[in-house]
């Protein structure tokens, strides 16, 4: 507090002194009440503009929490309506990379069966031509085997 208000409450600090004893009641005095009243009126006047602030908002307190509160329940509100909708997107993704892992499983064997058909199938094709080269190469063997032997004129 300032210079001001420390000087106001020495005042009435003096007032109390001042006053008179009441009797049998050594703790107890009697003060010019009106001049008391003048001086708190004077500190109340030199008090900062916080301090009023903040006794207003002491008073309007229930009211704030009540507002506070309120603003909190629809947070909350609105935080549990994001988590069901998350949750229900993360039931649809999870459902998704279900059918994605069988898509990719199927995918999986259809090109092993389908590796296997065209392994197969060249190596049958391959198999033949070799037969045919073999056979072609025989041939040739032959016809240079019958030029060979030929009597030349």
């Amino acid at each position: 507090m300032n210079e001001n208000v420390n000087d106001l409450l020495n005042m009435i600090e003096e007032a109390m002194e001042e006053g008179r004893k009441v009797p049998f009641m050594d703790s107890q005095r009697i003060v010019d009440i009106e001049a008391v009243r003048e001086i708190l009126d004077e500190i109340r006047k030199a008090l900062p503009e916080e301090l009023k602030q903040a006794t207003a908002i002491v008073k309007d307190r229930s009211t704030i929490m009540a507002q506070a509160n309120k603003k909190a329940e629809m947070i909350i509100q609105k935080a549990e309506e994001r988590a069901r909708v998350l949750v229900g997107q993360q039931q649809i993704t999870k459902a998704a990379q279900a059918k994605a892992a069988e898509i990719l499983s199927s995918a999986q064997t259809e090109a092993r069966q389908m590796r296997s058909s065209i392994t197969e199938f060249c190596d049958n094709k391959l198999k033949k031509l070799e037969t045919e080269l073999a056979q072609a190469t025989d041939d040739m063997k032959t016809l240079r085997n019958s030029l060979r032997n030929t009597p030349k004129s």
